[in-house]
């Protein structure tokens, strides 16, 4: 039987998979998480798109919580990409587009500030 201490590498069965992660148990009962984050490299939008319940995984012990819970990961077992996929970068908007956004702003100053800058201060009297 492995020691689930931190660092060790284990491998257990997935008894339930959440929004937040999915949770493992071990031959010796003992039941750990997997947070989402720690399922893959890339982004995990869906995290049944990667574990399933019922899978039987091969995970590595970052540790315990304070409250004496194993925090597991499958993503530290993985090799890690050469490079990892970053979101798609937004393309330049067309010109027409650029010119309206700029007259928007221009208006946009002038109505909250009055039309050309702060208005002089003026005494009330009693």
């Amino acid at each position: 039987m492995v020691q689930l201490d931190s660092g060790a590498v284990a491998e257990g069965r997935i008894t339930r998979v959440t929004d937040f992660g999915a949770f493992i148990q071990f031959e010796n009962g003992e039941t750990g998480l997997v947070h989402m984050s720690q399922i893959a490299h890339s982004f995990v939008r869906n995290i049944h798109d990667h574990v399933r319940e019922g899978d039987t995984v091969e995970v590595k012990v970052l540790g315990r919580d304070e409250r004496g819970r194993l925090d597991l990961s499958i993503k530290e077992l993985l090799e890690e990409p050469e490079e990892i996929p970053r979101p798609r970068a937004i393309g330049r908007q067309s010109p027409q587009f650029e010119a309206k956004l700029r007259s928007f702003m221009r208006d946009a100053k002038e109505r909250t500030t009055g039309g050309g800058g702060k208005k002089p201060a003026t005494k009330r009297k009693k």
